[in-house]
Formats: structure tokens, C-alpha cells, sequence
């Protein structure tokens, strides 16, 4: 199938592909100018959500379209931070979403992918 790539990353990774009908967002963080953002859980969460939001904007897609998420906290106790934070961008129709704890790759509270369904 044939696909188109959005972005560029640092390393060897598409930032969003296109796939037909589909637009899928790598595991975005929250850096922004070249800067983990400060604030905690819930100012991670929503940088992370603003780099999503930029990637199917490019795509030609937009929040409202996704329909699966998967997160991942460096720790479960920040679970209701993050909920909150997140529920400010998908409150009326969440899509359906898995959360776990992980070790991530570099010192952040989380990272999240997003996959929507756009059609042209």
C-alpha cells in the first residue's frame, strides 16, 4: 500500500504517515524548540497533544479524527494528572485509548500515538 510521510524527526522515524484513509502519529514527546517542557505531568501531557495535533494537521487531519491513542506514564501515580490533562482535548468523543507504565527513552512523564481515521 502505498503511503505518504509528514515531517521529519532527529531520528529514523516518520512523524505521521498517511495510509489510505488513515493517518498514523508516532510516539510524539513533549519537546518543543528543542526542550522537554517543564510543568509536570499535565503541561507534558498537553505539549505532547499540541506536537500530535501539528503532525495530522499536516497530515490534513485534526484531533477530532483519532481514533485510538496508546500512552505511556513513567509512572502510574501520575495517572490522574495526565487523565485530566487529556480530557481536555477529548472530553466530548474519546477515542479508544491503552495506558501503561513504561521506562521511556529520554527523562519525560510521557509520550502518546495517535492514530485517526481522515478520509480525503
Amino acid at each position: 500500500m502505498a503511503h505518504e510521510v509528514f515531517g521529519t524527526a532527529q531520528v529514523p522515524l516518520s512523524p505521521a504517515v498517511r495510509a489510505g484513509d488513515f493517518v498514523f502519529v508516532s510516539g510524539q514527546v513533549p519537546v518543543i524548540d528543542g526542550k522537554v517542557v517543564a510543568g509536570g505531568v499535565e503541561a507534558e501531557t498537553r505539549a505532547v497533544i499540541a506536537n500530535i495535533r501539528r503532525c495530522l494537521e499536516l497530515a490534513g487531519s485534526n484531533l477530532s479524527e483519532v481514533v485510538k491513542t496508546t500512552v505511556w506514564l513513567r509512572d502510574r501515580a501520575d495517572f490522574p494528572a495526565f487523565n485530566a490533562a487529556y480530557a481536555e482535548f477529548f472530553a466530548d468523543r474519546p477515542p479508544a485509548r491503552s495506558t501503561a507504565e513504561s521506562r521511556l527513552m529520554i527523562d519525560i512523564a510521557v509520550e502518546i500515538e495517535a492514530i485517526a481515521y481522515s478520509p480525503r
